[in-house]
């Protein structure tokens, strides 16, 4: 189903305590959440005892349960939403969650035979690698996102502070048993850092969600029905691109045919962003918050197309993971970012279609448009244009 679920870091003979630190659960939304749920799940059915520790919206719980020749602890930490009003905000909280993840574990992380942190919530190194001698077992890190170096790709300007962070962080990371990266240009980023490449393991995540064909696909929004869909569903965050989105899509509009309509199915800084930009634009399009992952398959199974993005800033720094279910989703992909991310590596293998543009190329966005409203054989033409 997934390749992360056919790799583990771990020998069950030699290490069967597993500890894993995650972020948000399900059924609460995350994708760091969700995979890494399906990674303790599988290590358990091999015969590992594993403790997974996450956070909820709801009340914490710990959940216990035999699963195939090992056994699952799940522990959830109720947590508020991670505050958007500052950066220091943010950083707060980051701090008190990650001291909140490790004190719940304590106990479990001091027994285990091996550890497996990611990059969710940010800067777990800081507080697992510097008491490295407290734990028996081997850490290792699933780098999903970086940090700092996200926070400083989306700073406008240079910060001394995030600078001193950076080097600190990459002092720790040579300290790390092992890790693990989503793509070839993560690893390329990493081995930059210092980190030898003898402990870099490329292991993809995949998809969250089978696809058999048999999924009734979830039904389309009313303002959608008759329209070439294209639909971004999960996170539309700080690293993914949307002056391209939004300026192309205006074109499409206001000088193309006018036969795409975009459905957001996200949540999330740029989702936020394009919403009111389009509104204020006048522009149609839906918005609906993300499917739980039991409805995903059908959603994804809805559109006529995909959307992935990613600014060249953070290129190597995020992998978008929803690109493994859109491709297997069957629907064809429109990127846009730059050939340098796996992303491209990726999706130009998807036997249903794929397009590319680079950030930046709003005509290009609205020509890809026009290309995919063509390849679903969608009528209108002039009618569905609006008033420039």
């Amino acid at each position: 189903m997934m390749d992360l679920l056919a790799q583990s870091p771990f020998d069950v003979a030699t290490e069967r305590r597993v500890v894993i630190i995650a972020d948000w659960l399900p059924p609460d939304f995350g994708a760091v959440g969700q995979y890494m749920q399906l990674r303790a799940q599988s290590l358990a059915e091999r015969g590992h005892d594993v403790t997974l520790i996450g956070l909820s919206s709801g009340a914490g719980s710990v959940r216990r349960e035999a699963r195939g020749k090992g056994t699952l602890t799940e522990v959830r930490l109720a947590a508020r939403p991670v505050p958007r009003g500052s950066l220091l905000s943010r950083l707060l909280w980051t701090l008190w969650t990650d001291l909140r993840l490790v004190m719940a574990g304590f106990r479990d992380l001091r027994a285990a035979d091996g550890v497996l942190f990611t990059g969710s919530p940010p800067f777990m190194i800081h507080l697992l690698a510097p008491v490295k001698f407290l734990w028996r077992g081997r850490l290792v890190y699933r780098i999903t996102d970086f940090h700092p170096e996200c926070l400083i790709a989306a700073q406008s300007r240079p910060s001394r502070a995030l600078a001193l962070l950076l080097t600190l962080t990459n002092f720790w990371r040579r300290r790390i048993d092992g890790f693990e990266v989503l793509g070839i240009d993560q690893k390329r980023r990493l081995s930059a850092t210092g980190v030898v490449p003898e402990r870099i393991a490329l292991v993809r995540d995949g998809s969250p969600v089978s696809f058999t064909g048999s999924e009734a696909p979830e039904p389309l929004p009313a303002a959608l029905v008759g329209s070439c869909v294209l639909l971004y569903a999960g996170n539309y965050g700080v690293a993914h691109e949307v002056d391209t989105v939004a300026e192309g899509y205006a074109g499409h509009h206001r000088e193309g045919s006018g036969r795409v309509r975009l459905w957001l199915s996200a949540t999330g800084a740029g989702a936020d962003d394009l919403a009111r930009r389009l509104a204020a634009e006048g522009l149609p399009f839906h918005r609906s918050p993300p499917v739980p992952i039991e409805r995903l398959a059908g959603l994804l199974r809805a559109p006529d197309a995909h959307l992935v993005t990613l600014k060249d800033g953070f290129i190597g720094y995020v992998m978008p993971s929803k690109i493994y279910a859109c491709i297997e989703s069957g629907r064809p992909t429109l990127f846009v970012g730059s050939a340098d991310s796996d992303v491209d590596l990726l999706a130009r293998t998807a036997k249903a279609g794929y397009w590319r543009v680079p950030c930046g190329d709003a005509a290009g966005f609205a020509d890809a448009l026009e290309q995919i409203a063509d390849s679903t054989n969608r009528v209108g033409g002039a009618k569905n244009r609006l008033p420039s």
